[in-house]
């Protein structure tokens, strides 16, 4: 498996995770949820893949160096949160409220980030 596939892998798993957290923070970890969990999880997941490569996050030179992967991870969040949020309203056909795209936005950057670190630890080990 190639770097940037487990990039990818990770990058799913992360928000996979951050999506389970966000409901279950708000006492909705049902089973029964996971519809109204792919709601936001699908968007997110378009946002990111279609905006992180126009940020370099799948370029090698950029993943295993500190200073870029803190510049870049959470702007590229900064733009993934509002389409996301826009993409969720038009699905579930209600408004993109400015709280939550903020949220969305600033938990999935920490997340993303702490990944994306992990990563970095990682692949600058194995060198």
């Amino acid at each position: 498996m190639n770097k940037k596939q487990i990039l990818i892998i990770g990058d799913v798993i992360t928000f996979a995770v951050l999506t389970y957290i966000g409901f279950a923070s708000h006492g909705e970890a049902d089973l029964a949820l996971l519809p109204r969990m792919g709601a936001i999880f699908f968007p997110v997941l378009f946002g990111w893949f279609l905006l992180a490569p126009w940020f370099g996050l799948f370029h090698e030179n950029v993943t295993t160096t500190h200073q870029n992967l803190l510049l870049r991870a959470p702007l590229a969040m900064l733009f993934v949160a509002p389409l996301a949020s826009i993409l969720r309203s038009a699905w579930l056909g209600s408004a993109a409220l400015p709280t939550f795209t903020f949220v969305l936005g600033a938990t999935n950057a920490i997340g993303i980030y702490i990944w994306r670190w992990f990563y970095y630890k990682l692949s600058n080990r194995a060198k």
